[in-house]
């Protein structure tokens, strides 16, 4: 993000943040599963976009008592605000045959352009699957606006799982 300071000079600035903490977390999570519990949703699986959709998802299989819990590997972000030209689904690919005439849950961390969300979900319903989407986040941008969210946001979100660089040899010790 740019701006000008006093002298009119161009200053890069951090983009504005969203802090998503631990404890926040948890909150949401529950009160995203009561919400699809209020709507009358079973789903018979609940499905991750990994990696941003795992703890969610995980979170919310617990909360729902769905044991059936499984992930899709999709690709789309590379960096802050640096994207692929489209979303790729990675391997190891799911077994479709056992998703077919199922509900499903997606769950992701944010819709942020909505072109993951909506790659998975043309991919799954292509299965014949009654599928609801559900997210953290929203952004006003989004093309696929999940079936359930907990909260819409324009800033940049820092969630606790990633707001750390990777571990690496000889670290912290």
């Amino acid at each position: 993000m740019t701006s000008i300071d006093d002298s009119g000079a161009s200053v890069l600035s951090e983009p504005e943040r969203e802090i998503l903490t631990w404890d926040t977390f948890g909150a949401a999570s529950r009160e995203l599963a009561q919400t699809i519990v209020d709507d009358g949703f079973e789903p018979d699986i609940v499905l991750a976009v990994a990696r941003g959709g795992l703890l969610l998802a995980g979170s919310i299989s617990y909360a729902l008592g769905v044991k059936a819990c499984g992930a899709l590997n999709v690709e789309f972000y590379t960096g802050i605000g640096t994207v692929l030209p489209e979303p790729v689904v990675l391997p190891p690919m799911l077994d479709d045959g056992h998703l077919r005439d199922k509900k499903i849950l997606i769950v992701d961390d944010v819709s942020d352009s909505g072109r993951t969300l909506e790659k998975v979900v043309d991919l799954v319903s292509a299965w014949g699957a009654d599928v609801k989407t559900v997210c953290l986040y929203t952004k006003p941008r989004t093309i696929m606006v999940p079936s359930y969210e907990w909260r819409r946001t324009d800033k940049w979100i820092t969630f606790p799982w990633s707001d750390l660089p990777p571990v690496t040899a000889g670290g912290a010790k």
